[in-house]
């Protein structure tokens, strides 16, 4: 069935030019991070100092992509590795003070993006938009519930 295809098709045409939109409202006011770098950094401003496991199962992502993201994000100064005091075998992840004075315009910056790029769907088709990719999600692997994660990390109400 044809909608079958233009499901995937859809979905990820739209994952990537949303990555491509904010990375570019980033870039265009000055910070040189992906929406994936965010992602961490938003974790990290929000829980603290973590180790790289931390983050992987917070954000959902692997070991290795942790490292390659943290890896990114140390070379831009917005985070340090330092050794775990409780285990010397484990850095544990830290923004910087250069993060932390970046955090609320980098946060607005992406907030007004998302803003923009949902600009004009109703609250309600946002809903049902969540409920179906929770099902979506859901069918592909009983780990994962968006619609917990959505209440446990509640976005602010405009």
């Amino acid at each position: 069935m044809i909608l079958n295809k233009q499901v995937g098709v859809f979905l990820n045409l739209v994952h990537n030019k949303f990555k491509q939109y904010v990375t570019e409202i980033f870039e265009e006011q000055g910070f040189n991070i992906t929406p994936e770098q965010f992602i961490v950094m938003d974790t990290l401003w929000d829980e603290g100092t973590l180790t790289q496991q931390q983050i992987a199962n917070i954000v959902m992502k692997d070991k290795n992509s942790i490292v390659k993201l943290v890896d990114g994000l140390e070379r831009r100064d917005l985070v340090r590795r330092v050794s775990n005091p409780n285990d010397r075998r484990q850095n544990l992840i830290e923004v910087t003070e250069y993060a932390k004075k970046i955090r609320d315009r980098i946060t607005q910056l992406a907030m007004d993006a998302v803003d923009r790029i949902i600009n004009g769907i109703p609250k309600e088709q946002m809903k049902t938009f969540i409920i179906v990719l929770s099902k979506m999600a859901d069918n592909m692997n009983n780990d994962v519930n968006l619609l917990e994660l959505a209440n446990k990390f509640p976005t602010k109400e405009r």
